[in-house]
């Protein structure tokens, strides 16, 4: 079942257990007589009919139409107006047949001996007539308390729907904002790769331009996306690291692995990449000692990175020193996996470490 179907769901039986309300309600509903012949049971349940045409019809044009627009005197005369359809119709519709001329009680009284008879046990003492014109009487008070609770029902519901979809409005929003605040982040630092390789004059300097072209394309395509293949994810990784091994020499400790089985399993686009990018920013010098170790290890259900570098100094302007990267990057974590993420930092005077988790959807 699909999640649309999960969303007519709730519809399809609140409106079956609403149209049972009259069934079970019913005084005849054990007396074995067929309810829908009976008129007071037509009345009834074709009353509830019309109130849960109201309800849908409240829900989905009436309050989004004139409610939220602020047309409140065209929303209540509406609303008045469907009260006394509701309210009429079921009587102007189902009729008792009555024969034309009845007999009063003196007529009945001369015309046949007056016999006497007690009550039947349990019934209560008073004329057949009674009980008849007892189900005529009318029940606009009962229709009124139904039809209140139908109205603020529906409005409760839909004010809060678009609460909801407010609310998701802005986390959508939010989140393509971060996603564009990353995206020239990385390019930033890749063009940095790239000018230290035009300085040198590298013959690497074509396939890193290459590869550049892979990544920004993967960015531009992928990035929009809710969630891609991890098998994408991790392919776009390695393609960045290629392209940053290119500028380092020997002198460079350097370690790379991956473990586990990318096959069938997704995760949101570009949250793995600034980590990694952090510690080729912040953890290579030329000059002295470097050494960066970096691990994904995928289960059956997580996704583990380790990233660690040793510190070392670099000659950075203040805007290149920004962490809005790594900033943003945790912030869509939390709003895309709220309780299924671990991330813990370790640093000392010599070296910084990352350990990210992310549970698989």
């Amino acid at each position: 079942m699909n999640k649309k179907n999960y969303t007519y769901l709730p519809h399809i039986l609140g409106s079956l257990l609403f149209l049972s309300i009259p069934v079970l309600s019913s005084p005849d509903f054990n007396s074995g007589e067929p309810l829908f012949s009976l008129v007071p049971f037509q009345k009834s349940f074709f009353s509830h009919v019309l109130l849960l045409l109201f309800f849908y019809l409240n829900y989905g044009y009436l309050i989004p139409t004139f409610y939220f627009s602020k047309k409140l005197t065209v929303f209540f005369a509406l609303i008045v107006v469907c009260y006394a359809a509701i309210a009429i119709t079921p009587s102007l519709i189902f009729r008792e047949q009555w024969p034309q001329q009845m007999q009063s009680p003196s007529e009945m009284k001369t015309n046949f001996p007056e016999i006497k008879m007690p009550p039947p046990t349990g019934m209560p003492k008073q004329p057949v007539e009674f009980s008849r014109f007892r189900a005529m009487r009318p029940i606009e008070g009962s229709t009124l308390f139904q039809f209140l609770l139908v109205f603020f029902v529906s409005l409760l519901l839909r004010i809060n729907q678009r609460l909801t979809d407010i609310q998701s409005e802005k986390l959508n929003t939010e989140i393509a904002y971060l996603k564009a605040q990353i995206n020239p982040h990385f390019l930033f630092n890749t063009l940095n790769s790239l000018h230290a390789l035009a300085i040198t004059k590298s013959d690497d300097a074509p396939e890193a331009i290459v590869k550049l072209s892979s990544l920004m394309r993967y960015v531009v395509t992928e990035s929009s996306e809710d969630y891609v293949p991890l098998q994408d994810e991790i392919e776009y990784v390695k393609n960045y690291i290629s392209l940053q091994k290119l500028r380092m020499d020997n002198s460079i400790d350097f370690q790379f692995e991956i473990k586990g089985n990318t096959d069938n399993k997704i995760i949101s686009p570009l949250l793995l990449i600034p980590f990694i990018e952090n510690a080729f920013k912040y953890g290579i010098n030329p000059d002295e000692e470097s050494a960066i170790a970096i691990l994904i290890h995928i289960t059956q259900n997580e996704v583990l990175l380790n990233v660690k570098n040793k510190k070392v100094s670099i000659d950075l302007p203040e805007s290149e020193k920004s962490e809005k990267g790594t900033e943003n990057t945790l912030k869509r974590i939390k709003h895309l996996y709220p309780d299924k993420h671990e991330i813990t930092f370790h640093e000392t005077d010599d070296t910084f470490e990352v350990n990210l988790k992310i549970e698989l959807t």
